[in-house]
């Protein structure tokens, strides 16, 4: 009967550790909130060198599988690891819904709010949820996303 609750006790742990490390690959809601508002900051006191500096993921605007990605009164990406130039407005999420559109109309100058979608994480192609912060700072919509 020891050796069964030793065994219990030592698989919990293991599992508990790696449970811990797989999240630890990924950012938190916290931290994606805490990364839209340094955004905002920085194209605050210059957008085209933020602007640069978020599709580069420099500066601290990339961690892990977060980044900000911004887009223009135009609806076309002003900011991405590999989107700029092409259409954020028009973005579908993977099960079809009108993802760009959704970020365009929550987007409010001075408030964040919250759109939830279905995306793949990287490296993968199944959907999962996903959620993203998003604000508008003068012409520009922006957001950080982070998987639930």
């Amino acid at each position: 009967m020891k050796r069964f609750f030793l065994f219990a006790a030592t698989a919990a742990l293991l599992i508990g550790s790696v449970a811990t490390v797989f999240a630890g690959n990924f950012g938190t809601a916290g931290e994606a909130k805490a990364m839209l508002e340094k955004s905002v900051a920085a194209l605050k006191a210059n957008k085209a060198e933020a602007l640069a500096k978020f599709s580069k993921g420099e500066g601290g605007f990339k961690d892990r599988d977060l980044y900000p990605f911004c887009g223009g009164p135009d609806g076309i990406f002003t900011a991405h690891p590999s989107l700029v130039g092409k259409s954020l407005k028009d973005l579908k999420d993977k099960a079809g819904k009108p993802l760009g559109k959704e970020i365009y109309a929550a987007a409010k100058e001075g408030a964040i709010a919250e759109v939830s979608y279905m995306w793949p994480r990287p490296g993968t192609t199944e959907p999962v949820q996903k959620q993203s912060y998003v604000t508008k700072v003068g012409d520009q919509v922006c957001a950080v996303g982070y998987y639930k």
